[in-house]
């Protein structure tokens, strides 16, 4: 596990592979320590914002006809067990809880740190 941290908000925990996934879509090296500083947010949020926006319209080309459990993290009813196909945890699901922390950090001109 990884945990984003920052003096501005509650802390953002991740297993490792996701966490990394995080640090090479905002340009950060993929260490077991850093540090996002305040000059470096505003990048990482738009970084993080486009993967975002790039995953939103993969989702939707793969699923044309609305069936995407993209942003709902899963069943609206029928679900696995019904289809036969597992839902997908999008790339947002997992990203706009370290945006946020981002964008408040930011505000709040602190820094975020990982593994300390």
């Amino acid at each position: 596990m990884i945990t984003f941290q920052s003096d501005a908000s509650g802390d953002v925990m991740m297993f490792d592979e996701v966490a990394r996934h995080m640090m090479e879509i905002m340009g950060k090296e993929t260490t077991t320590r850093g540090v996002v500083t305040v000059e470096q947010m505003p990048d990482c949020i738009a970084r993080l914002k486009s993967a975002i926006a790039e995953d939103r319209a993969r989702a939707r080309n793969a699923h044309p006809h609305g069936n995407s459990h993209e942003d709902t993290g899963g069943d609206s009813g029928g679900g696995e067990a019904e289809s036969g196909i597992a839902a997908r945890v999008s790339l947002a699901q997992r990203a706009v809880p370290l945006v946020e922390l981002l964008e408040r950090s930011f505000q709040r001109e602190k820094p975020v740190l990982w593994g300390v």
